[in-house]
């Protein structure tokens, strides 16, 4: 937990709770083919040095666009060392051995670490102002506030259409979303 007030804490698990049913449902009806919307906005950042995710349970997977951009360049997974840490990223390729990581995701054998200027960023719910809400464990919101701290850094969450909501209780330290992309289109956060 991130030391919310209980209250907010108790709307982040009501939010969770909700958004896990709508993908669940989202993941048994998926056809395979979620990701193209993901490989053509990659397909823009050829060769820049990007981190995807291997899924876990019924997030939505990047792993086709992933394959698609290790072809032109550097392309890495979270690694997660710790609580309160932000993540490292070690190299991945199609078909590279893996090995048993935290939560339940899956991380290459041999950790080969690299500093990734996109990040696809997993998700419990978003909105289309670019918020997100995520597990709960703070990783990608203090790793993104550190590397958006040294370069810009692009964030694109991804995940099923039906894991938006109309608004998210949020803290200071969220980190905000730059693309959101689901299965049916591409959306470029309009913040007020």
């Amino acid at each position: 937990m991130t030391g919310a007030a209980p209250d907010l804490e108790a709307r982040k698990a009501a939010a969770r709770q909700a958004a896990f049913v709508r993908r669940k449902a989202a993941h048994a009806a998926d056809s395979g083919n979620s990701s193209s919307a993901l490989s053509a906005v990659l397909a823009g950042y050829r060769g820049v040095p990007v981190s995807g995710f291997l899924p876990i349970r019924t997030e939505i997977d990047p792993r086709p666009a992933m394959a698609e951009a290790a072809a032109h360049g550097p392309v890495a997974v979270p690694v997660i060392l710790g609580a309160g840490q932000p993540l490292k990223f070690s190299l991945w390729e199609p078909g590279c051995v893996l090995r048993d990581g935290p939560f339940g995701a899956m991380v290459p054998e041999v950790d080969r670490f690299i500093d990734p200027e996109i990040l696809i960023v997993p998700l419990v719910a978003f909105t289309r102002t670019g918020d997100r809400l995520g597990y709960g464990g703070g990783f990608y919101d203090r790793t993104l506030q550190m590397l958006r701290a040294l370069r810009p850094t692009l964030a694109i969450g991804f995940a099923y259409a039906a894991q938006e909501a109309d608004s998210l209780p949020l803290e200071a330290t969220d980190q905000p979303l730059d693309l959101i992309v689901t299965e049916n289109e591409v959306i470029t956060p309009a913040r007020s």
